[in-house]
């Protein structure tokens, strides 16, 4: 209180005391502050870990912005907190002026507060539900390895500093062993998801290929030698899918969840834009022509869940036989530390403040309920059951599949099985100029505040997932060259239009960019819906559904996804076609409804190209959009939506096949995106551009006739 006083002017100390403020208290709060900052720094390092464990892996499959930034709060606040708290202990407590006991109490207490410096390399080390928040914090894994050796080094220089007595040195020995195999394995966890190092894991092995030189030769030798030499080519015998038709079954979730780990070895290959062979596809073929759609879609799911868990967790690590390992040395170590601690300091429990003494025994019991809860989720996991397949523990592995069908039954998604939603015609006319508005527009956040209010999501129904499917699986089962596979997935729109025999009439809208041919299909999608007053049968009602999903789905990513398409100019398109739109709907006097709307827009007279008529300058599409939707209206209710339908998720298959891999990535810890399931159901039915290998090495022979 001295120092504080001293430190203090005569001027602050005039004020407090005119004020009635009682400086003694204020150094008494502090004083109490100082003693319980340590206390407080640990618990709260400690609430955060399991905050992380158990909250980590839901992200995966919830779209929830809040879940989203709490979970980024604590990932930084976990690291944060504890090097600060390790950096606290470093500071040596000198009490003067206090009595021989008094200060050998303090300094006893300082011995155990420092025994806490391993815990906190143990909460350094993080959870197994979470080591990455995003991809990129992966490729700083070499800072994680500096940190790793600098926050060990400052743990174990604030241990000794203390000179720990043998109640303390012994447990402690085996807390800094946990911590630091914890620290490290989170530092190679990062490292193994590194796409740097998930590429070089992935390579093949350099592949030569036939000897030509050699063969060249000793064809030229023997034409030399005055000998008849010929060399022919054997076709290459491949295994093809040629039925007409494949009769779909329904295979045991166990089935599933081996397929999805056979396949995911392979095909995790797409996102670090590694090639696969006819092999590849042939035998994802052979699966997927064959499941029900449901579990095709399962078999994906758990693919991604996998992938997401080589991102972001330390499934890389500890799914291996010396991950295994460390896994068993932590636990036994934690425990043996526990033991130890409360054995060896029993006779001197009043040597120490029995507050801290509660501590350390939470932070015990907190490291090992830890260590058991993330030991369980590690055994009820697709990779632990995949890798007990055809050992010798059959018990086990039945135990451990009971055990997921029950925490992760088959009929629960793996991801959100969620899409983002966006329409045109409903932000036009919902979105007006206010003050908030006009601020947010003046700080460069108006963007983000349209997708917090007119941005919603809905379920992934099972039709839309089935209409994909099927689709794709027509096509797959008509291709009858590897060309066609690329043909395929080229198309967005033309092969729909070709098929039902409207390409002459609407092919000018899906050849023009590619977003200008969302913003066009999505436009007349709605006018439409809002125009067409047939929609009773059954069957027209779900292909509505499936077309304004998709349409919304697709305009959602123009605008707010925009990296996952194709280079273009689409939000700019947007932004011109919907200033067109408010200026053209805003001459009421009343704002109309979606309805209303849309047949005001379909009054106009749009025999001309609106683009002859402005120029090209403004992007707008509006009336280009109603033109299509005039020349649709004319077709059959039926045949309208049927081809609507067809032309969307044509589209969708486009964009799912053009987006970066990387990008896929990205949104797996965002709760998963539809684009990206489709992007995975297309490669497996073979169709995508990552199939370079279309033939295995030639069978060539050298046939030599003796004259």
């Amino acid at each position: 209180m001295l120092i504080l006083e001293k430190c203090q002017p005569p001027e602050w100390k005039a004020e407090m005391e005119g004020s009635g403020m009682n400086t003694h208290s204020m150094g008494s709060l502090l004083t109490v502050w100082n003693e319980w900052e340590i206390r407080v720094l640990v618990l709260t390092s400690l609430a955060l870990q399991v905050f992380l464990l158990f909250s980590a892996g839901i992200r995966k499959r919830n779209v929830s912005a809040l879940l989203s930034v709490l979970l980024w709060l604590a990932y930084l606040l976990a690291d944060s907190i504890a090097i600060y708290a390790l950096g606290y202990l470093s500071h040596t407590r000198v009490h003067r002026g206090a009595g021989d006991d008094a200060q050998s109490f303090l300094n006893r207490n300082h011995r155990i507060q420092v025994f806490w410096a391993p815990f906190l390399l143990l909460h350094l080390g993080g959870q197994d539900t979470i080591t990455a928040f995003s991809i990129e914090d992966s490729e700083l894994w070499k800072r994680h390895l500096l940190s790793l050796l600098s926050q060990v080094a400052l743990a174990v220089y604030v241990f000794s500093k203390s000179r720990p007595g043998a109640d303390i040195l012994y447990p402690a020995v085996f807390m800094f062993l946990s911590g630091i195999l914890k620290y490290g394995e989170r530092t190679w966890a990062l490292k193994c998801a590194s796409m740097d190092n998930l590429r070089s894991g992935m390579v093949t092995t350099p592949d030569p290929g036939p000897n030509y030189a050699k063969f060249m030769e000793e064809y030229r030798f023997t034409r030399e030698a005055g000998l008849q030499a010929e060399i022919i080519i054997e076709p290459e015998r491949r295994a093809g899918v040629t039925a007409p038709a494949i009769t779909e079954e329904t295979v045991p979730y166990a089935t599933v969840i081996t397929e999805a780990r056979c396949f995911f070895v392979t095909f995790k290959r797409l996102f670090v834009n590694l090639i696969l062979s006819f092999q590849d596809r042939t035998m994802s073929q052979a699966t997927f022509l064959r499941l029900m759609p449901e579990q095709a879609y399962k078999i994906i799911e758990i693919e991604l869940s996998l992938m997401y868990d080589t991102l972001h967790s330390k499934a890389a690590v500890i799914h291996t036989w010396y991950g295994r390992l460390f896994r068993c040395v932590t636990l036994v170590s934690t425990m043996t530390a526990c033991v130890l601690f409360n054995v060896l300091h029993k006779g001197r429990r009043r040597s120490y403040d029995g507050i801290d003494v509660l501590i350390t025994n939470l932070l015990f019991g907190g490291a090992l309920c830890l260590e058991l809860s993330a030991i369980g989720m590690m055994l009820v996991s697709y990779w632990t059951y995949a890798a007990l397949q055809g050992s010798i523990c059959h018990w086990l592995s039945h135990l451990i599949l009971r055990c997921i069908k029950y925490f992760r039954p088959e009929s629960r998604a793996k991801w959100s099985n969620l899409m983002a939603q966006h329409n045109l015609i409903s932000f036009c006319l919902q979105d007006k100029p206010t003050l908030v508005t006009k601020i947010l527009g003046l700080l460069g956040l108006k963007g983000h505040w349209d997708s917090w209010l007119y941005i919603w999501h809905i379920d992934v129904s099972s039709e839309l997932k089935i209409s994909v499917f099927r689709e794709l699986k027509d096509k797959a089962l008509s291709i009858v060259d590897t060309e066609s596979y690329r043909k395929f997935s080229n198309h967005r729109g033309q092969w729909a239009l070709q098929c039902k025999g409207y390409y002459k009439e609407l092919g000018w809208s899906v050849e023009a960019e590619f977003d200008e041919s969302i913003l066009l299909w999505h436009i007349a999608t709605d006018l439409c819906f809002y125009s067409d007053d047939s929609n009773d049968d059954a069957k027209l009602t779900e292909y509505v559904s499936i077309s304004r999903a998709v349409s919304n789905y697709m305009l959602f990513l123009l605008v707010a996804r925009p990296f996952m398409l194709t280079a273009g100019i689409g939000q700019i398109r947007f932004g011109d076609t919907c200033a067109e739109a408010k200026n053209f709907l805003g001459r009421e006097a009343a704002r109309p409804d979606e309805r209303a709307a849309a047949r005001m827009v379909l009054e106009v007279n749009a025999e001309i190209a609106p683009r002859d008529v402005k120029g090209d300058r403004s992007k707008s599409v509006l009336f280009d959009a109603c033109r299509l939707a005039k020349s649709l209206l004319e077709l059959p209710p039926g045949k309208r939506w049927r081809l609507i339908r067809v032309v969307w998720v044509e589209m969708l298959c486009y964009a799912a096949s053009k987006c970066r891999s990387n990008f896929h990535a990205k949104q797996l810890s965002n709760g998963g995106e539809l684009l990206t399931v489709v992007w995975f159901l297309m490669t497996h039915l073979g169709m995508g551009e990552q199939y370079r290998i279309e033939a295995g090495h030639a069978r060539a022979k050298l046939i030599v006739e003796k004259n």
